[in-house]
């Protein structure tokens, strides 16, 4: 921290002086990873002399490094020239998450500034879903023929690699451009000269299509553990490629949107600091409506059992004791369920095996709890009367509740995500809070019915 101090000291004096060539010297040396948060919080106007001054491909891989909001206030204070320079020069793939994170007149204006060759790319990459493939696949890859020596294909590969995003993987495609393997490039490191493309294939290789969500990407590279996976389009012809650093980030908001639809809210799209208030207001408030009505139910459900909680105060006691109990156990399950579901550890079909794990585990738990809860109130007994005569049935109530109602959230939480992954929507969206307050509902039930069935002819 700082070491970026320092730097970014040192560049705005430079800026300062307009020290053009000093400034250069300065940056070049740096990698774009860790010059852009160095430089992130220099002025707009320091900025733009900053993107001036450094090369081509240094500024083009930086300005990806940024915020959203930096982007976007940067590219308003070079002149249309650079501006132009700077979009042109960056990645296809980058280029893309950058537009679409932009309202349509801006993105629409941006695209003009485009070459026509660069328009083109952007606008077919643009053309597919929000979150498909397509948005995130970039045109810069390396294609050879099978009938080409490995001499042949390290020389196309030197001439036309340099600008290539990866060259981990090199793909092999036919006269008509249809993918026929991905060949790791150190095969042809280590392959004699005279030896033929076709030799090294082993037809052990994977593709995606530009349609495909990227989910379903994430989740080959973790199976496959690539650097980079093909994209092919209905005919089979490869049309770009998908690099794992794409991969990392859509990880990252997945995560990101799994944590905070579990936590009771819609998922934000931008990051807390940045997103407004009214549309932060906007994505909490509607679970919180769902969740607010929801446990009315429980107002209802208590005014059900009115007359046993006057005839019998103690139980009343207990409330948020045992509903607490069955809501935290359910959140407990949920969690589980949904992050091995996440991590592809069983599959819906497995929900039988999930369920009797949770039979158990519901059990053993409740048992767990329940013997504390009696514990508590017969320790209590024996130095207060505030449990009355009957204070071991009380005791017995509780524990026998607090086994049924724990069992009953565990099962709850773990089905309730399988139920919605059935049914095709997202599981993460079985919050935390929801299934508690659907737990704290049918808990009071349960609660009651138990003390009904326990402390009628004495209590009740």
């Amino acid at each position: 921290m700082v070491q970026q101090s320092n730097i970014r000291a040192e560049i705005a004096a430079l800026i300062a002086r307009k020290d053009v060539a000093g400034l250069k010297a300065k940056i070049e040396p740096w990698l774009p990873v860790d010059l852009a948060p160095s430089i992130a919080d220099l002025s707009v106007e320091e900025l733009a002399a900053l993107f001036r001054a450094c090369s081509r491909d240094l500024a083009a891989t930086t300005f990806t490094y940024l915020p959203v909001e930096t982007q976007r206030k940067l590219l308003r204070t070079l002149n249309q020239e650079q501006a132009a320079a700077l979009l042109n020069a960056l990645p296809p793939d980058d280029r893309t998450t950058f537009l679409n994170e932009l309202p349509l007149e801006v993105a629409m204006q941006l695209l003009g500034m485009l070459t026509p060759d660069e328009r083109q790319v952007a606008q077919a990459l643009l053309a597919y879903p929000e979150h498909s493939v397509g948005r995130m696949m970039t045109l810069d890859f390396v294609a050879v023929r099978p009938e080409w020596t490995v001499g042949e294909a390290l020389t196309y590969i030197r001439e036309h690699g340099y600008d290539r995003e990866t060259l981990n993987m090199v793909y092999v495609v036919d006269e008509a451009g249809r993918l026929l393997d991905d060949v790791r490039v150190r095969r042809f490191l280590l392959s004699p000269l005279d030896r033929r493309v076709r030799e090294l294939c082993d037809g052990n290789y994977t593709m995606l299509a530009p349609t495909d969500d990227r989910e379903k990407a994430l989740a080959l590279f973790k199976r496959f553990d690539r650097v980079a996976l093909p994209v092919v389009d209905e005919g089979k012809k490869l049309i770009g490629i998908v690099t794992v650093d794409d991969m990392l980030d859509v990880a990252e908001a997945e995560a990101t949107e799994d944590i905070q639809k579990f936590g009771g809210s819609e998922a934000l799209d931008e990051p807390y600091t940045t997103i407004s208030l009214a549309r932060m207001v906007k994505k909490r408030a509607s679970w919180l409506v769902i969740l607010f009505v929801g446990e009315m139910l429980t107002a209802t459900a208590m005014s059900y059992f009115e007359d046993e909680i006057a005839r019998a105060v103690v139980l009343a006691l207990f409330v948020p004791l045992v509903i607490s109990s069955g809501g935290n156990a359910g959140s407990q399950a949920a969690t589980l369920v949904i992050r091995a579901l996440a991590l592809g550890e069983f599959r819906l079909r497995d929900w039988w095996r999930v369920m009797r794990r949770e039979f158990a585990a519901g059990t053993l738990l409740g048992l767990i709890l329940g013997a504390i809860g009696f514990l508590r109130i017969a320790i209590w007994a024996q130095f207060t009367n505030i449990y009355g005569e009957h204070w071991m049935l009380v005791a017995s109530t509780v524990g026998l509740a607090l086994v049924g109602i724990v069992l009953w959230g565990s099962l709850i939480g773990s089905m309730l995500p399988l139920m919605l992954k059935r049914l095709g929507l997202d599981p993460a969206t079985s919050s935390a809070p929801f299934v508690a307050t659907l737990v704290d509902v049918t808990g009071l039930i349960i609660y009651f019915s138990v003390a009904y069935v326990l402390l009628s002819g004495t209590l009740l």
